[in-house]
């Protein structure tokens, strides 16, 4: 037997042994029933349609969707991503329930203000004062009332009734009243001054610290001052807690964008290489097997071929045709088997010899030939075996 040829065959077997789907492309279903003929166990993968696919094929595929699972797995982790749970503040200073009283009378800016009002409203002023020195903050509120309704356009008198309404702990009268001063005068510093405590009785403390800051810039005092030391480590506290959780936020937005590029750059890798395998699947199985046939087209054939070839040719002939059969046979034979110069793609690539091996009686009849060359004399009176034998030896008799 010859070892080149022999080693032609363990090639190819080791190659079905690695990869037993080889054997679902459509040109070797003759070889496939030949093996299962004998016995032979085909996996379950290489005959069924769902499995046609090449068995590297089917892990790497296997293994690119467990890849792709991966990256879905790991996208959802970090998008359950907890919520940002903002701590608590802190604080120092003591605040005050807000007063929800209705708001207080207020003067009407169209009124034309007299000399005469404005005394009016000078005298009532000073009442106030009076009372306020004495305690009686209700009653210092009715003079002031009525000093704003003789002169609605005096800045000083709403500042004043507003640092009355500090007193009382009605810091919302007081902010409306500092508005009211801030409206007819911008640099009002006892507006701001006024707001700006009313706002910390209130726990606004970013808010008071910038009416306490104007206040300071327009008209200092040791009250603004004091106020100030209570205010401005409470207004700190919150602008670095803000500043903290706006970038903390920021940082979770931006690992969200982050996220979404990393899981579209995936799916885009991941179809392109889905792609390109399937591209090269597709390659590997046009017509013709395995991708350069067998291996080294298997020249020399079947090792050892049909020892002895087939004497005597096909005496009779064949009932209805090729009258006289081959006059003298194949002469010789196939002395050692088939030629060493087959051409076995040939074969694989004749439709009408392809149909034929899909046929068990005719896979039968060439079986029992290959065994015994002697046994073709029984088969050449079967019209469905005589004429695939004789096309067969004409492709190993090759072109004359």
């Amino acid at each position: 037997m010859d070892a080149a040829k022999l080693n032609e065959l363990k090639k190819f077997i080791q190659l079905c042994k690695s990869s037993p789907s080889i054997l679902d492309d459509p040109s070797l279903s003759f070889f496939r029933d030949y093996l299962q003929s004998l016995g032979a166990k085909i996996p379950s993968s290489a005959d069924t349609a769902a499995d046609s696919k090449s068995k590297s094929y089917v892990v790497e595929e296997s293994d690119e969707e467990l890849a792709d699972a991966g990256v879905k797995i790991n996208i959802e982790e970090e998008e359950e991503e907890d919520e940002i749970i903002e701590s608590d503040i802190e604080l120092e200073g003591d605040t005050v329930e807000p007063d929800n009283e209705p708001p207080q009378k207020m003067g009407d800016p169209s009124v034309e203000v007299t000399d005469d009002n404005r005394d009016a409203s000078h005298s009532a002023k000073a009442k106030a004062m009076d009372a306020i020195s004495e305690g009686k903050f209700e009653e210092a509120i009715e003079n002031l009332t009525q000093a704003i309704l003789l002169n609605p356009t005096s800045a000083i008198m709403y500042g004043t009734r507003a640092s009355v309404y500090i007193k009382m702990k009605k810091p919302n009268a007081a902010i409306r009243d500092a508005n009211a001063a801030l409206e007819i005068n911008p640099d009002s510093a006892k507006g701001y001054k006024s707001r700006g405590i009313a706002r910390a009785m209130l726990g606004q403390w970013e808010d008071a610290a910038k009416d306490l800051h104007m206040a300071s810039k327009l008209d200092y005092d040791e009250e603004i001052k004091n106020w100030l030391k209570k205010v401005e480590p409470n207004a700190h506290r919150i602008e670095e807690h803000r500043r903290k959780y706006d970038r903390l936020h920021k940082e979770r937005e931006d690992r969200k964008i982050e996220r979404e590029r990393r899981r579209r750059r995936a799916q885009a890798q991941a179809e392109y290489e889905k792609a390109k395998k399937q591209e090269q699947s597709s390659s590997s199985r046009k017509p013709g097997g395995m991708p350069g046939g067998f291996p080294g087209g298997m020249p020399g054939g079947f090792p050892g071929g049909m020892p002895g070839g087939m004497p005597g040719g096909m005496p009779g002939g064949m009932p209805g045709g090729m009258p006289g059969g081959m006059p003298g046979g194949m002469p010789g034979g196939m002395p050692g088997g088939m030629p060493g110069n087959v051409d076995f793609s040939k074969i694989l690539s004749d439709p009408e010899l392809m149909a034929a091996f899909s046929d068990p009686e005719v896979m039968a009849a060439l079986q029992d030939v290959m065994k015994n060359p002697a046994n073709l004399a029984k088969h050449q009176a079967n019209p469905k075996v005589a004429p695939v034998i004789a096309k067969m030896m004409s492709k190993f008799a090759g072109p004359k």
